[in-house]
């Protein structure tokens, strides 16, 4: 009886441990994600550099005017030089409305649907697809692919 009491303290310390690692690490990505549109919002390349890596690829899936599906890539140095030039008086705010947060060791995916409003006025809908890499001990967004689209948005 010793023996088992002993082996459920054991397991419920060990099962109690990872799931407040497992915590501890959704908290970390979700303020990483959260520091990242804090640069966006502020137009500041400084803090999005921060929460990526060098590497990162960027994808943006959208129907176009033809109604057909399509997948453009965005390159790092476009991304970053239209959140520089963006202008002091101009209101970036993308509303995030959820976190689905998934880790397994060292990556993680989080799912985010957003509303996004430029200068307070509503300008589309979407969700985001985050991949992230904890690179010893930093956890960085390695891919972002987002949808955009301005009908069904239950705004």
């Amino acid at each position: 009886m010793r023996y088992f009491n002993c082996s459920l303290v054991i397991f419920f310390f060990l099962v109690g441990n990872y799931v407040s690692g497992q915590e501890d690490h959704q908290e970390q990505i979700k303020n990483v994600i959260e520091r990242f549109f804090d640069g966006l919002h502020n137009g500041d390349t400084l803090i999005i550099k921060e929460t990526i890596r060098s590497d990162i690829k960027i994808q943006t899936a959208f129907e176009s005017n033809k109604g057909t599906s399509e997948l453009r890539d965005v390159e790092l140095a476009s991304f970053l030089k239209s959140l520089a030039s963006k202008k002091k008086e101009d209101s970036w705010k993308e509303e995030l409305l959820d976190f689905s947060i998934h880790v397994d060791k060292n990556i993680a995916s989080v799912w985010t649907p957003y509303r996004f409003y430029f200068n307070n006025n509503f300008s589309h809908c979407g969700s985001n697809s985050f991949q992230l890499f904890n690179d010893n001990g930093n956890w960085k967004i390695i891919y972002l692919l987002d949808t955009r689209k301005k009908k069904d948005c239950d705004e």
